[in-house]
């Protein structure tokens, strides 16, 4: 490097010239590197691959994909560009990602299905509950008699002002009502039933539907078992297995007065 105010010639990084003792300017060796950015497709790629565990696998590809186009424009930018190592991990975090998320979908799918099931029934349950209580409401209007069983819905409707909506199960793919109620009733009041006897159950979609576990279905909770509303009004989630212990009607020595 040459003083420039007396020319003479210096080793390359001296500070002051040998000759005059002139500071000397830096060279441009030392000079700071100016208007060197980080690529904005290296940095999208990683912020890509680290949302690939909350995205379900969706910005895998997008995220390997800008990592590869940001190393090929910051090999092109001549220095002007960096960021090598967002763009490398861009794209090797997918790839070591990927078996840990499939495994953990396979872990979570089954149970997010599973507490589906469960919101279901809780609705469905709920449904039923609604139904109970119009139909003990309508049965203190009318002389403690529960609605006929042939038009109960329409009744409950008319004279509850029940919503249509309540008679469907969101577990079925049909309506306008997933419900029957037990036809046993026909010989009992809401005040001299027992407090474990059926009043309603799933079955098939129809209206107006009354009967016993004859038309009974479990179809609308995969075949696990099905909701079933008693006289006391409260509501039970009965499993297959036990649906046969279900009390449909009263036999008549358990009528019978005490002596």
């Amino acid at each position: 490097m040459n003083c420039p105010k007396c020319g003479a010639k210096n080793p390359d990084g001296a500070q002051l010239c040998s000759s005059c003792s002139t500071v000397l300017p830096a060279s441009a060796a030392q000079s700071p590197s100016v208007g060197v950015k980080t690529s904005g497709l290296a940095i999208a790629s990683l912020v890509l691959a680290i949302l690939i565990p909350f995205t379900c696998l969706i910005t895998a590809i997008p995220a390997i994909i800008l990592g590869i186009l940001g190393l090929v424009k910051i090999s092109k930018s001549a220095g002007q560009l960096k960021g090598i190592g967002l763009a490398v991990t861009g794209i090797v975090l997918p790839v070591v990602l990927l078996p840990l998320v499939v495994i953990l979908m396979g872990i979570f799918m089954p149970a997010l299905a599973r507490y589906r099931q469960i919101a279901i029934r809780a609705h469905c349950a709920a449904n039923m509950s609604s139904l109970g209580r119009a139909m003990l409401i309508y049965a203190n209007d009318y002389d403690d008699k529960f609605p006929t069983q042939t038009k109960w819905c329409d009744l409950l409707i008319e004279h509850m002002e029940v919503s249509p909506s309540i008679f469907r199960c969101k577990g079925a793919h049909k309506g306008p009502c997933n419900y029957a109620m037990n036809e046993n009733l026909k010989n009992f009041g809401a005040g001299n039933a027992r407090p474990d006897m059926v009043v309603l159950f799933e079955t098939y979609p129809g209206w107006n539907q009354a009967g016993g576990p004859e038309i009974l279905s479990t179809e609308n909770h995969q075949r696990e078992g099905c909701n079933v509303l008693f006289v006391d009004n409260h509501v039970k989630f009965v499993k297959t297995k036990d649906l046969d212990k279900l009390k449909w009607y009263i036999l008549r020595t358990e009528h019978k007065p005490k002596p």
